[in-house]
């Protein structure tokens, strides 16, 4: 069974930073691009940033560029995400996904597995 496992979550101030990480079982996702994403109650899941194969090309949303860093080691653990100066309005469930194609199109969701997330939660 193929599963994304997204850990590191947690209740921290507004300022502070968080790393997620996300551990894969039943196969190895070093052939896929990967991406997180994050979802508050209510709302639309959210593309937050994107890896290629490589590690070489990363995107972000335009809300966490500068704040968050992407980046992956396929030996340890297929991505990471690297949260810093963060906001009350980052508060949500931070899912790990996988794509087998372009990181570029992990942006509009089209996504072969998601993790079930991690909660973060960042008060003022």
């Amino acid at each position: 069974q193929v599963q994304l496992v997204e850990s590191g979550g947690g209740l921290v101030q507004a300022g502070d930073s968080l790393r997620l990480s996300c551990a894969a079982s039943g196969r190895t996702f070093s052939n896929y691009a990967m991406g997180w994403f994050r979802q508050v109650p209510g709302k639309e899941r959210e593309f937050v940033a994107a890896i290629s194969l490589s590690g070489i090309n990363k995107y972000y949303a335009d809300s966490v560029k500068g704040r968050f860093t992407i980046s992956r080691d396929n030996a340890k653990a297929p991505v990471y995400l690297q949260m810093n100066s963060l906001k009350p309005e980052d508060t949500a469930v931070y899912y790990c996904a996988a794509k087998s194609g372009l990181a570029l199109d992990m942006r509009t969701g089209d996504i072969d597995y998601w993790g079930k997330g991690t909660l973060v939660t960042v008060s003022s």
